[in-house]
């Protein structure tokens, strides 16, 4: 295991350092710029979110910013990487009540599918954000693709380690769901199409 060394009180953490190797002062100030962006895009979207204004509303410098997020689309990334940390977070306290595992998956990323749509415009920029990803913020897409993949573990209910063919159905799950998204976000795909391509690939899980 990588041992992250703690960065000193006065300098900034590098682009996708764990929240865990961060200083109380820091990982408070990330959480600042966190939560300007997704304020910030939920008004406007994508194209409302600019470095200059979210350092203004998170309240530091410029430069501070592009320490911690060298670019408007590795911000946006990390933050779906937090909204995802605060979905498990919840689903963890309020699991999926469905017996069937393929049930149970299926209504997790419901839930997570209806978050998404109590506030569009993040969604939009967010999702946006991972299809501009360059290699650049591989870091930040791992996170995101490692959270998803935890969910939907999670949502199995698993009673060991999963085997090579789960592993292979949890990654299409999660492909269909971002494809999901983006069909909806795009207009081309009803919720009700959503829930039904979402409930389909699940069900490789019991295959």
């Amino acid at each position: 295991m990588t041992t992250h060394r703690t960065p000193s009180a006065g300098t900034a953490a590098p682009p996708g350092t764990a929240a865990m190797s961060l200083t109380e002062r820091q990982e408070e100030r990330r959480r600042r710029i966190l939560q300007a962006t997704a304020r910030l895009a939920g008004r406007g979207g994508y194209d409302a979110v600019q470095m200059r204004e979210v350092a203004e509303s998170a309240g530091v410098a410029l430069g501070t910013l592009y320490r911690y997020f060298p670019s408007k689309v590795h911000l946006l990334v990390a933050t779906m990487q937090d909204q995802l940390e605060q979905l498990h977070a919840t689903l963890r306290k309020r699991p999926p009540t469905e017996e069937d595992p393929a049930a149970r998956v299926a209504q997790t990323l419901m839930r997570a599918f209806r978050a998404m749509q109590r506030e569009p415009h993040l969604a939009d920029a967010m999702v946006r954000a991972l299809t501009f990803a360059d290699r650049s913020v591989s870091a930040e897409v791992d996170a995101v693709s490692r959270l998803t993949t935890a969910i939907i573990l999670d949502a199995m209910g698993l009673t060991g380690p999963p085997g090579a063919e789960q592993l292979s159905a949890v990654r299409v799950i999660e492909h269909t769901w971002h494809s999901a998204l983006i069909t909806w976000l795009s207009g081309r795909a009803s919720i009700a199409q959503v829930k039904i391509d979402i409930e389909t690939v699940c069900r490789l899980i019991t295959r």
